[in-house]
């Protein structure tokens, strides 16, 4: 096609030129019959040539293109030779043999959007199962612990996500909480955070540690992200000796909020992505609590959630509804946190990133 292309623009060029030159109308008008004889014919050899056509077509009915293109190619060549030989033509053939072509066309164009809808259709039925599938790894309920009130937000950006959450109930006074965001979202990502769910089985019994528990997770899962990375935050509570114990792997900040200072901060301590290395060594932070503090973990898509002008939500106004509500319970926090984001992406065009939290408050 870019051959004929440049051919006929040379002729068109040639033609236009010799016309300014010489003043004559139909000096190269040989070579334009000849050139779109030639392309009929290859059209026609391809559309019917079954090799030709599963190589460079894709057709769901071949037999019906292919006697549409047989009679606009017999048209064409009939009406450029009888040019040539100065023979006389009639339209009306012309206008036959083009309609021909065109119903062939749209003959074939309608099947090829059924088959793409039914794709679709069994693509979005396979979404749906995926999706069914990925909820069920996540936790059904929220651990039930003394001294603690636990709630969860999952909100994916399409039918499959890549952020998973999870809970280690080792008693009722001892806890882990995992918050992990994929590289990537939709399918391939939500693959990852299956393997996650499959790999915190595993870990189980290094629960009171956070850097054993994102250590492990790392070896587990590092061969078999293929150039994905994830990040991960994991938070031990011990409500025994009111105290807590953090660690993440390149994931936002931990949000503590201090109910006795009135205000919040933003805890970090971060070793490098899961999936980067094989070896790394993440930092373990002791944290203490007491009645009334709260502890936010999240995903960035949380804080990145961007309105109609490209600005993002943000730790601030994160801290604001914690603040606002700081003598509520962690549902109605969450129940906040969720109106107001909502607020700021009600003129965005739709949601940018997976969004998941877990906030935990201290009775």
């Amino acid at each position: 096609m870019q051959t004929i292309f440049f051919v006929a623009l040379a002729i068109a060029l040639a033609g236009i030129g010799w016309f300014i030159v010489s003043g004559k109308v139909w000096t190269f008008m040989l070579f334009n019959n000849l050139l779109a004889s030639v392309t009929v014919i290859i059209l026609l050899i391809v559309v019917t040539v079954r090799k030709l056509s599963d190589k460079f077509l894709v057709l769901p009915n071949r037999g019906v293109l292919a006697v549409g293109t047989f009679l606009f190619a017999a048209e064409a060549l009939y009406s450029n030779l009888s040019r040539l030989f100065v023979y006389q033509t009639y339209p009306i053939f012309g206008w036959l043999g083009f309609a021909a072509l065109l119903f062939s066309l749209a003959y074939v164009a309608a099947q090829m959007t059924f088959a793409s809808e039914r794709r679709l259709l069994v693509i979005e039925n396979e979404l749906e199962t995926a999706r069914q599938i990925q909820s069920s790894i996540l936790p059904a309920s929220v651990p039930k612990l003394d001294d603690l009130s636990v709630t969860s937000v999952y909100q994916p950006m399409a039918a499959v996500a890549g952020d998973f959450y999870e809970f280690i109930s080792v008693d009722s006074k001892h806890a882990g909480f995992l918050v992990a965001d994929v590289s990537g979202h939709g399918v391939p990502a939500a693959l990852i955070a299956s393997m996650i769910k499959i790999a915190m089985q595993s870990v189980v019994d290094s629960a009171h540690n956070p850097s054993e528990v994102l250590q492990r997770l790392n070896k587990i899962l590092g061969d078999q992200l293929k150039g994905q990375f994830v990040t991960a935050a994991y938070l031990y509570v011990d409500t025994a000796t009111r105290q807590a114990y953090y660690s993440a792997a390149g994931h936002p900040p931990l949000l503590y909020w201090d109910s006795s200072a009135k205000k919040s901060n933003l805890i970090e301590s971060n070793g490098l992505p899961i999936g980067v290395m094989k070896e790394i060594e993440y930092p373990t932070l002791k944290l203490s609590f007491k009645t009334g503090d709260r502890y936010i973990l999240y995903t960035d898509g949380l804080i990145e959630a961007e309105d109609l002008n490209h600005s993002a939500f943000g730790d601030r106004r994160l801290s604001e509804v914690i603040w606002s509500q700081a003598n509520s319970s962690v549902e109605k926090i969450s129940s906040t946190m969720q109106q107001e984001l909502k607020k700021w992406q009600q003129k965005s065009d739709s949601q940018q990133d997976d969004i998941t939290w877990i906030i935990i408050g201290i009775k």
